[in-house]
């Protein structure tokens, strides 16, 4: 694993999952100061500067951080487990989004649709190709297709971060269709 790969699930762990493992204070916005987390990730073996910060934000293929605009802060796009308001306003979705998991998950999730689990919202792509990725990283992947438009009809909210990804509370099975 890459320096660049370590600092990026570093990152992940804590802005999303356990600040206080590095000691840090996320605001209600979810942003933490720079400067303390580039100590704190020096501390545990793996130097960073603001140049490499930089680019460890630019170049995490899910784009899952970002910079404030003058570089003085950090916080993660999506997939908080802590309290956080990303200030994301409800947007309306197309009609079909897509959602990647490993085909073993599909037996509770076609009884029970799909719940957040850990995290605050359930995740949604754009494209099949997405979810399939996103749905690899646990095993043989499978692809859920998600009426988002119909679900929207009946006054389920839906997010979208900056980075693509769609965000909503939950999907009932009535809304889930297996992707073939």
């Amino acid at each position: 694993m890459t320096d660049t790969t370590r600092i990026s699930k570093q990152l992940s762990f804590w802005l999303r999952h356990k600040p206080e493992d590095a000691g840090i204070t996320l605001s209600p916005e979810g942003w933490t100061p720079v400067a303390p987390l580039l100590k704190v990730l020096e501390g545990r073996g793996l130097p960073c500067n603001p140049g490499r910060l930089q680019e460890v934000v630019s170049s995490n293929d899910k784009q899952r951080f970002e910079l404030s605009e003058d570089g003085s802060q950090i916080r993660a796009r999506q997939g908080h487990s802590v309290s956080v308001d990303l200030g994301l306003a409800s947007q309306a979705p197309p009609d079909f989004l897509f959602h990647g998991t490993a085909e073993k998950t599909l037996p509770l999730i076609v009884e029970t649709g799909l719940k957040p689990m850990n995290r605050h919202h359930v995740h949604l792509s754009p494209d099949r190709g997405t979810a399939r990725k996103v749905g690899s990283r646990h095993g043989k992947p499978a692809i859920l297709i998600v009426a988002a438009q119909s679900m929207a009809a009946e006054g389920h909210q839906f997010y979208r971060t900056e980075n693509g990804v769609w965000l909503t509370i939950e999907v009932p099975v009535r809304f889930l269709e297996i992707d073939t």
